[in-house]
């Protein structure tokens, strides 16, 4: 293949791997040696999505490895999403555009189809960047779906593209998992990977060193990196993420995030964890709600299902309850859907028919065909209740729905948002979401990212209980990423063989 730019791809024993984190890895890697570096995963299934300045949609992981790239995040970078609607479909996203709803067993006769646009991308990234950093997806080892792939070494066959296997010790078993991956496949498709990487360790690793011996003498393939468990904060994208399960007892604020079942862009929250006064966690039933000070009901991808689920568990009662104590209530796309009165989904975008909202806020909403997928920006609206001293703080964010909801005015309402979005020939000033006491909507993704909004957040909530927070010197959220992509850089340079995945990318292969 005659290419312009050069590549890798980082493929994983199983989801989990830690693919995602160790591309966005190297793109700082290769960005801070001065290449231009972009990263590529030809379709990723998550429910955590991000939208680009044109007003089109790909996975929130290859958003968050643009950045650490020091790249506009691209459509081309991820020409195919999948957003699981049940367990069974999924909504089809080609080149940032809804393509349709599919179930599993029609995608899978249909995707081969896709390799036109897959190409058509990657080739254009080729003609701007030095250094193409491709993700997997799962394991190349799924003997049943090897011969439609179009993500693993389909896709490596497809751009010549030499492999570094990832295998995940801290669940244990990396070097069954390393062995079995190259065994299943083909002779072809194990020439392909040049090197493997054993991520998550923790401990001593001249403990480890004589199994990578052996593992090395069994596969044939070297070890180009032992990796520690990181402790790094960068947004992940899959409900695989441990963030579901962590907590800080010693919080003085706490937040609960309700876990939908179909939960989606819970990435909103990251700007809300890890500080010391605050316990952030995730809920699925009454008994480990608690007392919160603020509930926080994301973003879902199956609005009516997952409104149901909240019903029959009980939990929207207990959130009801709470909200008349004094909590704070806060819903963002999915969640401000169902504050309101009623959802109809009169063209079956998710199950048809109409629902009850939770009736905490004066909306009604309709699903349609239609998906709005924008950038915003803007300033928060005179607020009501406890956060009303965020009253004008400026913003930004994106929205991405399938729904219009319509607020009718009553006392005692006001608007969340004002908002300027960037899609379209030209830009367009509205309104976003609504507010009623001390319950809160908005479409608006990022809401809490924008410079100070998550302190005033935190100083207001504090206020409310009557505890004092020390006074913090916080840097802004996008440097505090900066902090973060750098510090993952540094760890794997440390732990990778980067002259050997230099080699790898010039062509030097393994005998």
């Amino acid at each position: 293949m005659n290419r312009q730019a050069k590549v890798i791809m980082i493929q994983g024993t199983m989801s989990g791997a830690g693919k995602s984190l160790i591309t966005a890895g190297l793109c700082r890697i290769f960005k801070q040696d001065g290449f231009r570096v972009c990263p590529f995963k030809s379709q990723n299934m998550a429910l955590n999505s991000f939208v680009t300045k044109e007003g089109l949609e790909l996975g929130r992981a290859q958003a968050v490895q643009a950045e650490a790239a020091g790249i506009e995040p691209s459509v081309l970078m991820n020409p195919i999403l999948l957003k699981p609607t049940s367990d069974t479909g999924s909504q089809v996203i080609v080149a940032g555009r809804v393509r349709g709803n599919m179930s599993a067993r029609e995608y899978f006769s249909y995707k081969k189809t896709l390799i036109p646009d897959i190409l058509n991308a990657y080739h254009q990234l080729e003609q701007e960047y030095e250094i193409i950093v491709v993700e997997g997806a799962g394991s190349p080892a799924e003997i049943n779906l090897n011969q439609q792939d179009i993500v693993n070494m389909g896709l490596a066959e497809l751009l010549d593209a030499p492999v570094l296997l990832t295998g995940d010790i801290d669940r244990g078993g990396v070097f069954a998992q390393l062995a079995g991956t190259v065994m299943l496949l083909k002779p072809e498709e194990k020439a392909r990977i040049q090197g493997m990487i054993i991520n998550k360790f923790r401990g001593d690793q001249s403990i480890l060193d004589p199994g990578v011996e052996m593992i090395q003498q069994i596969t044939k393939i070297p070890v180009v990196g032992v990796v520690p468990y990181m402790q790094v904060d960068i947004e992940e994208e899959d409900s695989m993420t441990t963030r579901f399960a962590a907590s800080n007892p010693f919080g003085l604020l706490e937040l609960a995030v309700i876990r939908l079942p179909h939960i989606s862009n819970f990435t909103d929250f990251a700007v809300l964890e890890g500080r010391t006064y605050v316990n952030l966690y995730y809920v699925t039933s009454p008994t480990q709600l608690g007392e919160p000070d603020m509930i926080l009901l994301p973003g879902t991808k199956n609005t009516l299902g997952d409104l149901r689920w909240l019903r029959e568990s009980g939990l929207e009662a207990a959130i009801c309850r709470a909200k008349e104590k004094g909590c704070v209530v806060f819903g963002i796309c999915g969640g401000y859907q169902m504050l309101g009165r009623r959802i109809s989904d009169p063209e079956q975008m998710e199950e048809g028919g109409s629902m009850r909202g939770m009736e905490l806020l004066p909306s009604v909403t309709t699903l349609t065909k239609n998906k709005t997928r924008t950038q915003v920006q803007g300033h928060l609206e005179t607020l009501s209740g406890v956060l009303e001293e965020l009253s004008g703080m400026a913003l930004e964010g994106y929205e991405i729905h399938m729904g219009v909801s319509e607020v009718f005015p009553e006392e005692g309402v006001s608007a969340m948002a004002e908002i300027t979005t960037h899609t379209g020939p030209k830009q367009e000033v509205s309104v976003d979401g609504c507010c009623k006491e001390n319950v809160y909507g908005t479409y608006i993704h990022g809401i809490f990212d924008g410079d100070g909004i998550a302190s005033a957040l935190f100083a207001a909530l504090a206020k409310k209980k009557g505890v004092s927070l020390a006074p913090v010197c916080e840097p802004s959220r996008r440097a505090y990423k900066e902090t973060q992509y750098n510090l993952l850089a540094d760890t794997l340079r440390s732990h990778l063989d980067m002259e050997s995945i230099y080699r790898i990318m010039e062509g030097e292969r393994r005998k």
